[in-house]
């Protein structure tokens, strides 16, 4: 798999196909029995229903991508969901589908060329963003039911990861992104609980990420702006689920700048 040249970053593609069972099964058991009509706090104007649907339908699109091997942006996400007529039985459903997409994603050869949308055009890919799709909507829908989540330290810092090497492309369907320039600003983002450092450059022709010092390790020299705070806690930042002026974060440097990200990194 493709490195970000960070020490463990990507996870080995097996600890993917993993995650995403363990995940999915997380998530289905969170809402079984639940009320389907009941809001998502952290997904403006869904319902549980709307979030099971979602889950399930996206890996399902995620598993006909990786059955063949698409060389080119496909035109429609339209796939076959065989999805229940009660949105009672949504949670079900969402969990029958953990075999099909474990064959899938077992099946699939992680190094096959084949179109994605972010910096890694390998099958690869779609394992990692599974994975994390899957992990936030997990929380979400934790959350939505009163229960409080809790995620891993590896598996968040590869999701803070994740998030930021793919981030300058997501301007397809996130184009606030592209409104992400600069004139050479830095904002790190930084492990409590891993040590690890990620930097972001803003210059006039977009944002990219910095490469790391040896190891990951935060890099010498200042930044203009800077978050501090535990894996699992930056990853539902990045995400939006939770706020820079939270108290779990220590922030430094000019606040103006992260307003500025936080307005244009939503997706």
């Amino acid at each position: 798999m493709d490195s970000t040249n960070r020490a463990g970053h990507p996870l080995p593609y097996d600890t993917y196909v993993e995650a995403i069972a363990r995940e999915t099964l997380r998530f289905a058991e969170a809402v079984d029995g639940a009320d389907p009509t009941s809001a998502v706090p952290s997904c403006p104007g869904w319902t549980l229903a709307d979030l099971a649907r979602h889950v399930g339908g996206l890996q399902r699109w995620f598993c006909a991508l990786l059955t063949g091997l698409v060389q080119e942006p496909p035109r429609s996400r339209d796939v076959e969901l065989g999805l229940p007529d009660s949105p009672a039985a949504y949670p079900g459903w969402v969990a029958a589908g953990v075999p099909e997409v474990a064959a899938v994603l077992r099946n699939t050869d992680p190094g096959a060329p084949m179109w994605t949308w972010g910096a890694d055009p390998h099958a690869r890919f779609w394992a990692r963003r599974m994975l994390f799709e899957t992990l936030v909507h997990r929380v979400d829908a934790e959350r939505a039911v009163g229960r409080e989540p809790d995620i891993g330290r590896a598996a968040a810092a590869d999701g803070v990861d994740e998030f930021l090497v793919n981030l300058p492309h997501a301007g397809l369907f996130a184009p606030g992104v592209r409104e992400l320039r600069g004139d050479g600003e830095t904002i790190a983002f930084r492990c409590a609980d891993s040590g690890e450092e990620w930097r972001v450059r803003l210059a006039p022709d977009g944002l990219s990420p910095l490469p790391p010092a040896d190891g990951g390790a935060a890099r010498p020299g200042p930044c203009t702006a800077a978050v501090h705070g535990r894996a699992a806690d930056l990853l539902l930042l990045l995400y939006g689920r939770m706020s820079r002026e939270d108290p779990a974060f220590d922030v430094t440097g000019e606040t103006a700048l992260l307003d500025h990200w936080f307005a244009h990194t939503a997706f």
